[in-house]
């Protein structure tokens, strides 16, 4: 019975550990089931752009105030999760407080330095949960974010709070058993902010503080193993993808699109029928994208990537003239799309089934598309370099190529280049009338 314990949180942490994979396989998949892109060159650049935008941060700066908060939260999240392999560790095989006997001195100050880093956790997330209820800052309040948006954006806020109490209250409880030289509870650690929760547990027993203690450590594991796998249905799964998103980010001027090779060689077909063109490049069945199948696999990424953030539509020029488009709605719309095909696939054994819907028109409408500007505001942004513009371009293409729906006025313009060689109404042999005059 001794051991009851051991057992159950081994249980807990495999159980856990075994949905977060294959949520993990499963966004994998998803993300497979974009066309493939070549983006494995130049490896040190990209490690570097990595290390730089997702690890350093470097793109966070424009906003200096989100900024330094942002920064604290991910200081905290990724030093105290060093406390967390210990609670594993003590969890499977019984101990309490594994790493104090190998650290010594050292110990001391990482549980101070995980304390303060919990304290200033928890200013921070006060500030962010003001700025998003109180302050009710205008990015964070659009058609896109009403529901479950705006519901899991303060759920991370108040699970990083209980998380961060628990910690702390399980602390103080410790210092107190410790201070009672209770067997197991070795003096060790210096607790600079879970002191001031001592008198909460003053009154207690020695048994109750051994429960109230246990009961804390076990919420605390707990709500961390809860948390891993609710990233799986929150935007904060960037806190994942923002590594691999940056690494294969577009390396090129935001300015410089890419030549489509199947359309240039049906040009070349037209214009030199002579010339020898080459026989590799295969006619796609559709130019442009009208659903998540046609997209790459980066651009798939990039939606499960979304922090949600409005950074993008803030700076969108059609967004911010009252036009119907908002990068960050194309990112959600796409996810959301996305996450339906997950589901039919889930039920059909791998197998897609046509549900009669694609991501053109049943989520991202024509007007969104064409109220773009395609001046990359957006994708300069975007903290993590997600890149809104190419899914509208490439559903612009369909639009464009297949469909012949672009707007009259674009529609003019290309047949005036068409045939008078200028985006201008007037023919070759009128373009330098106006000299004469």
């Amino acid at each position: 019975m001794a051991y009851l314990p051991n057992f159950f949180f081994l249980f807990l942490l495999i159980v856990s550990l075994y949905i977060f994979f294959r949520n993990l396989k499963k966004v994998k998949r998803n993300i497979s089931l974009g066309k493939d892109v070549n983006r494995n060159n130049n490896s040190n650049a990209r490690l570097k752009n990595m290390l730089r935008v997702a690890f350093g941060q470097s793109k966070m700066g424009s906003r200096p105030v989100a900024a330094i908060l942002h920064l604290i939260v991910y200081v905290g999240f990724i030093l105290i999760n060093i406390e967390l392999l210990e609670i594993i560790l003590d969890g499977i095989l019984g101990r309490h407080r594994i790493f104090a006997a190998f650290l010594g001195v050292f110990y001391d100050y990482l549980i101070s330095t995980f304390e303060i880093l919990a304290f200033l956790v928890l200013i921070a997330v006060f500030l962010f949960w003001t700025r998003r209820n109180i302050v009710r800052l205008k990015r964070f309040f659009s058609p896109e974010t009403v529901g479950w948006p705006t519901f899991d954006a303060n759920n991370i806020l108040y699970f990083e709070v209980v998380l961060m109490f628990l910690f702390l209250f399980m602390n103080a409880t410790d210092m107190l058993l410790q201070e009672a030289n209770v067997d197991l509870y070795v003096k060790t650690g210096i607790f600079p902010v879970s002191q001031f929760f001592k008198p909460l547990f003053l009154d207690l027993s020695i048994d109750n503080l051994i429960f109230f203690e246990r009961a804390f450590w076990w919420l605390h594991i707990t709500g961390i193993l809860i948390f891993l796998n609710y990233l799986y249905y929150s935007k904060h799964l960037h806190i994942l993808l923002a590594f691999p998103n940056t690494y294969y980010a577009n390396l090129e001027s935001n300015g410089k699109f890419d030549v489509d090779s199947s359309i240039k060689n049906e040009v070349q077909l037209i214009l030199y029928p002579d010339k020898e063109i080459s026989s590799e490049i295969n006619t796609p069945d559709k130019f442009g994208a009208t659903d998540i199948f046609d997209l790459n696999w980066i651009q798939l990424m990039n939606a499960y990537s979304c922090t949600e953030c409005g950074r993008c539509s803030n700076v969108c020029p059609a967004n911010l003239t009252g036009k119907k488009l908002s990068p960050r709605a194309i990112m959600m719309k796409t996810r959301d799309r996305l996450e339906e095909v997950s589901k039919n696939l889930d039920k059909n054994n791998g197998s897609f089934i046509n549900d009669n819907k694609q991501l053109l028109n049943d989520y991202i409408s024509p007007e969104e598309l064409w109220a773009c500007t395609s001046c990359n505001a957006c994708v300069e942004e975007c903290p993590i370099e997600i890149d809104p513009l190419s899914i509208i371009m490439d559903m612009r293409k369909y639009l464009t190529l297949e469909k012949s729906a672009a707007p009259a006025e674009l529609n003019s313009m290309m047949n005036n280049i068409e045939n008078n060689g200028a985006p201008w109404p007037f023919s070759n042999q009128d373009r330098l009338e106006w000299v004469k005059e």
